[in-house]
């Protein structure tokens, strides 16, 4: 290669050449590609439905769009005292959030109601901003000392006077069979039937997992028993395939939607619509929360009913019958003991002998007692 060839790869080098301390701006567009694609659908709404609150406050409240610099930790601390209620002395609840604003954001869609919000929804909210700081390289402002000091005391301050932070109900087996019991209604009872039990006795699945199962996922191992196989999911993104089992009742159930539904390839929960006619689209992640909910009113449950209930009611069941703690994650695939203890340790209660010291014959005991101290003599 001559001299005047080595200068021109040189130059045509040269006009490529990146900045070691930044990314190329198609390097940061590929890079949120990548971290979009492996970001389950439910968890990419919900982090846009935040992002789209964060940028109509940001410009309601200080005039400035969000994405165009790294934001101050004042910020957070603001959004925090704007959003989450606090007690006064006399008695009532007030926030920051000048009321002209709070009408704008509900006006804008981006607000359900006037009004604070949730503990839940604000962490939730930090918790995208940050992420949002993180993907563009910046430093989060969710990350100092005085924010999660006031958040702390935020969560105690609202605990004492009575607002506890909201959990859906958790399903049990007694308000499972109920949900069963509903199941009568032909073709969309079958699915149902199959949906509740699969999600519930295989291991409390996941709506997005529910969602996500191909016919192609499910195999038949004996009489009793299938098998389902998860690949990526929330807390598993390597995408290998996992072998769950079903039994008894769920597999039973699992084998009577086959027969209904045959199918060769596709959803394995498909959606059905009028005169009981099985469609070839899945079901959304929504429709199996307004499942696990029509059920419940059916049976006339009271509680706050959602998808999540199957998952923390396997938990919470679990422990109620005294199933090993890794036996119970192996099945649910929780990373976090912590998280899982909650709902295991509320189960493990409900039949602790702890709970019993004044057991059924000793109670009637004190009834006959009480009964006869007031019989005349």
């Amino acid at each position: 290669m001559n001299v005047l060839n080595i200068t021109e790869h040189l130059s045509l080098a040269n006009e490529t050449q990146l900045d070691l301390h930044s990314l190329a701006i198609n390097a940061q567009e590929a890079a949120a590609a990548f971290i979009a694609a492996g970001t389950a659908a439910n968890t990419l709404r919900s982090y846009r439905s935040a992002l789209a609150y964060w940028s109509a406050w940001l410009q309601l409240r200080y005039g400035q769009a969000l994405g165009d610099a790294a934001l101050p930790s004042s910020v957070a601390i603001q959004f925090v005292v704007d959003h989450l209620a606090r007690p006064t002395a006399g008695g009532g609840w007030v926030h920051l959030l000048p009321p002209t604003i709070d009408a704008a954001l509900v006006a804008a869609r981006v607000k359900a109601k006037l009004g604070p919000l949730a503990y839940n929804t604000v962490s939730h909210r930090l918790a995208v901003l940050g992420k949002w700081h993180r993907i563009n390289g910046w430093g989060s402002p969710t990350e100092t000392a005085a924010l999660k000091a006031l958040l702390r005391e935020a969560r105690k301050a609202q605990s004492r006077h009575g607002v506890s932070v909201r959990k859906k109900t958790a399903i049990i087996l007694e308000p499972l069979q109920a949900l069963l019991a509903t199941c009568t209604d032909g073709v969309r009872g079958i699915r149902d039937r199959a949906l509740l039990l699969l999600a519930w006795s295989g291991g409390g699945r996941r709506r997005s997992e529910v969602v996500g199962l191909q016919i192609g996922d499910v195999r038949r191992l004996d009489a009793d028993t299938w098998l389902y196989a998860l690949g990526t999911t929330k807390t598993d993104t390597g995408g290998l395939r996992r072998e769950k089992p079903l039994r008894g009742p769920a597999a039973l159930a699992l084998a009577a939607w086959l027969e209904v539904a045959p199918a060769e390839s596709g959803p394995l929960f498909r959606r059905i619509y009028r005169g009981g006619k099985v469609g070839t689209q899945g079901l959304s992640a929504d429709q199996v929360a307004r499942i696990v909910q029509r059920r419940a009113q059916l049976a006339g449950l009271d509680g706050d009913w959602a998808a999540h209930s199957l998952r923390s009611g396997f938990v919470t069941e679990a422990g109620r019958q005294s199933v090993p703690l890794g036996e119970v994650m192996a099945m649910t695939e929780h990373r976090s003991v912590t998280t899982v203890m909650n709902y295991f340790q509320a189960g493990s209660l409900l039949s602790s002998q702890a709970s019993q010291l004044l057991g059924p014959a000793v109670g009637a005991t004190a009834s006959e007692e009480r009964s006869d101290s007031d019989r005349s003599p």
